[in-house]
């Protein structure tokens, strides 16, 4: 009894690992067959093809022949696991490319994010003054004026730069620059030399 249930235990055992074989095996090939599969160079496309369907078939064949050769209802098993991986893998493949290039996407923009809102913040403070210093207030009233068409923009820029500080992927960085830009010509407007900046 104790030898049947071992070999029950082994036989399954033997199942799940190539099994997982079988599937990472096949969904690598998927997955590498429908990234190279895109227009290349004539005579290119079908040399990568053919060695990525070479390498998958290498491993996925015996991943499915050896437990076949043992018991063919665990052949019956793997080659449904093999299909069903098949099948996943290539309706997935989609959204995994679009996941995978909206995180690298996020990794390049994280810096060009981190210095924007570092600039945000010296424009803030560059405003700021016109508001909180006496004497800019006194010297140049129409940058606190709005109905000044160039200090209008500025808080407009402002506004929009401050709603999208937080969320890299929807314009902040041209957001800053926008804000920049309309700060600059509402001093340039105003009169404010280049030198009180």
């Amino acid at each position: 009894m104790a030898d049947l249930l071992e070999s029950v235990l082994s036989g399954a055992w033997q199942l799940l690992f190539w099994g997982a074989v079988l599937a990472c095996a096949v969904a690598a090939t998927v997955f590498a067959v429908r990234l190279h599969s895109a227009p290349e160079p004539a005579g290119r496309a079908s040399d990568t093809l053919f060695w990525d369907l070479f390498m998958g078939s290498a491993v996925a064949v015996p991943a499915l022949l050896i437990p076949t050769l043992a018991s063919p209802w665990s052949g019956l098993v793997l080659a449904a696991v093999g299909g069903a991986t098949g099948v996943a893998a290539y309706r997935g493949h989609p959204r995994i490319m679009a996941w995978h290039t909206s995180r690298r996407q996020r990794r390049q923009e994280l810096p060009l994010h981190t210095a924007a809102q570092a600039e945000h913040t010296t424009l803030l403070a560059r405003w700021s003054r016109y508001e909180l210093d006496p004497a800019y207030c006194i010297d140049y009233p129409a940058m606190t004026d709005v109905r000044q068409p160039e200090t209008a923009a500025v808080i407009r820029a402002m506004r929009d730069a401050e709603q999208l500080r937080t969320v890299p992927q929807q314009g902040y960085v041209p957001a800053v620059a926008r804000l920049r830009l309309a700060l600059t010509e509402a001093e340039k407007a105003a009169g404010i030399p280049a030198a009180a900046d």
